[in-house]
């Protein structure tokens, strides 16, 4: 590792030299880092952790505030390039924020098996239902879907799916996700990883919850559309979904509850061949996604 301040000269240490090492794991910003990479989601107003060069790079591209960004030795190569990308943010990195460590230390406090010596902490985006709506404006400018098609997750347990979920999402033209209460947080740092960036982009509602979700999607005029494993005989066999509309999401086990299936405007269900009974949520959400997207480009 370079020496933190040089000692020749009286040049201005760049960036990455100016940096503050941390060598204990009792530091308090050590700490931090590991209760929010491994924990399941941020409290209201903490931090969103995300690990690894690539979606940290990605995560100040796409304008997203950094509390900390932490570096270690296996890390410095992609320092430089996080740095010039925050010099082009609207906000940088403070340099009382940007920390180094030995990759040993990194360990520690890492979320993954095989740490690439990168991560960071974002300030959480600030959403609200109308954002959800109307979609997130791109680099362009522009707001992204004519119609608000809004993905619901109802007690989706496993993040790893919650991810799969808003990447598809974003990758299938969904102004928006919301993650009703009991389901697993897409901002948690598996969840951030599975969706490889998206959570940090689509907007999203956490922890809402249900009765008032659904009743506030009724009177924002969007048709509440239930993912069953089997098609029901009363609905039919292909909604329109070029309407505004939510998709509702259950859990890998028990499917949606009583409430959204008695809420909902129609049912939802991809058509299997075989002994299959049902798919995988994130499966099956990313299939509904596309035939919603394939219908809004015709």
């Amino acid at each position: 590792m370079a020496p933190l301040f040089p000692s020749a000269g009286h040049r201005t240490p760049t960036e990455a030299e100016a940096s503050l090492l941390l060598t204990s794991r009792e530091n308090k910003w050590l700490k931090k880092f590991r209760a929010a990479l491994r924990g399941t989601g941020p409290e209201p107003g903490g931090p969103v952790a995300v690990e690894g060069p690539k979606l940290v790079l990605e995560g100040v591209r796409d304008g997203r505030e950094v509390e900390a960004l932490l570096v270690s030795d296996a890390g410095e190569p992609m320092l430089d390039e996080i740095l010039r990308a925050a010099r082009s943010s609207d906000f940088g990195i403070p340099l009382t924020r940007i920390f180094r460590t030995s990759d040993k230390l990194f360990a520690t406090v890492a979320g993954t098996e095989s740490p690439q010596g990168v991560a960071a902490l974002f300030r959480p985006p600030e959403w609200a239902l109308q954002d959800l709506l109307r979609g997130y404006a791109t680099k362009q400018g522009a707001y992204r879907g004519a119609s608000p098609l809004v993905v619901v997750l109802v007690g989706v347990q496993d993040p790893g799916n919650a991810g799969t979920i808003v990447r598809s999402a974003e990758a299938f033209g969904a102004t928006g996700a919301v993650a009703a209460r009991g389901t697993a947080d897409p901002w948690s740092p598996k969840a951030v990883r599975a969706s490889a960036g998206s959570a940090l982009r689509l907007p999203i509602l956490r922890g809402l919850s249900l009765p008032v979700l659904l009743a506030q999607l009724k009177v924002a005029g969007l048709k509440i559309y239930a993912s069953v494993s089997h098609a029901v005989n009363d609905s039919p066999a292909s909604p329109d979904l070029r309407e505004p509309c939510a998709i509702c999401i259950g859990s890998e086990g028990a499917g949606l509850p009583a409430e959204v299936l008695k809420t909902a405007d129609g049912a939802l269900a991809v058509p299997m061949a075989g002994e299959v009974e049902s798919l995988n949520a994130g499966v099956a959400a990313a299939v509904m996604l596309y035939e919603a997207a394939r219908q809004r480009r015709t």
